[in-house]
Order: structure tokens, then sequence, then C-alpha cells
């Protein structure tokens, strides 16, 4: 069975094709023979109780330099046109990421959303981390350098 995948990231002009995991999943997913979109965060709109995005075909190929092609760009109903959508966007974690996270709760019972928005959003990696302190140095999280306590 075909699906059609959209692909929420960075632009693919930015990628590292040697070491992006997502390259490499959509590179599978093109050889088992699904649809693929591009698209990006910032494209989403919600409207008449819908979640929308301007997605653009896209084809990959192991080829640095020249390792997409995008097609004409379509209007794409999350909820209906689409039957994965991928959330691989590297984060700043700012409000525009956690809004994606938000509008993508909307279609999930609609539509499979791979990462769980809720879950990246209440995860983020650069603070989930310290509820694992027994495999990290002395770590320190912080916006000022003033406000460090160190024993």
């Amino acid at each position: 069975m075909s699906l059609s995948v959209a692909v929420q990231m960075d632009p693919l002009e930015r990628i590292n094709i040697g070491g992006d995991s997502t390259f490499a999943i959509m590179l599978k997913a093109q050889e088992l023979g699904h649809t693929l979109y591009h698209y990006a965060p910032e494209d989403l709109s919600f409207a008449e109780g819908r979640l929308w995005t301007m997605g653009y075909p896209v084809k990959v190929q192991q080829v640095a330099g020249d390792h997409y092609s995008f097609g004409e760009p379509r209007i794409l109903d999350l909820g209906k046109d689409v039957d994965v959508v991928l959330m691989r966007q590297d984060p700043p974690f700012d409000l525009g990421y956690i809004s994606a996270t938000h509008l993508l709760e909307k279609i999930q019972s609609e539509t499979l959303v791979v990462n769980d928005p809720a879950s990246v959003r209440n995860a983020p990696e650069k603070i989930w981390v310290l509820d694992y302190p027994q495999f990290m140095p002395p770590t320190a999280i912080t916006r000022s350098s003033r406000c460090v306590a160190v024993t």
C-alpha cells in the first residue's frame, strides 16, 4: 500500500545528506513507493476547522548538491490529503515550534503524526536529558552565566 507522507522539516537545501536521519527516512519511503511532500512549519495554517499547508511534492536522491527536486506546490489538508505527517524539524524551541505542535495535535484523530506533537513539546531534548543525571557530566542550563551556582 502506497502512502502519502508530508514531512515537516528544515529546508532541504541546508541539510547534510550524509548524516540527516530525516533524509534517510525519506529515501527509504520513496524506495517503498510512498509519495513525499515537504513543507516548513511556518507554512501551516488553521482555517475552517482544518489544518492546511503548502506542500511541495519532492523526490530525493543520494547525490550531494543535487539531493532533491520539488514538483509544483499544492495546498494540502493535512488531515485528509496525507496518511502520515513526519514532524522532523530541528528546534529552535520557540513559539513557532510550539505552535506547530499544537496545530498538529488537531489532526491526530485523522492522520498519523510522527513524532507525537505533545511528546515533542513536553520533552525538549536539551531539558529532558536532566532526567538522567547518572549518564551526564556536571551540567548547567542557564541563560545567564552570572546566576550559576557551582558547588
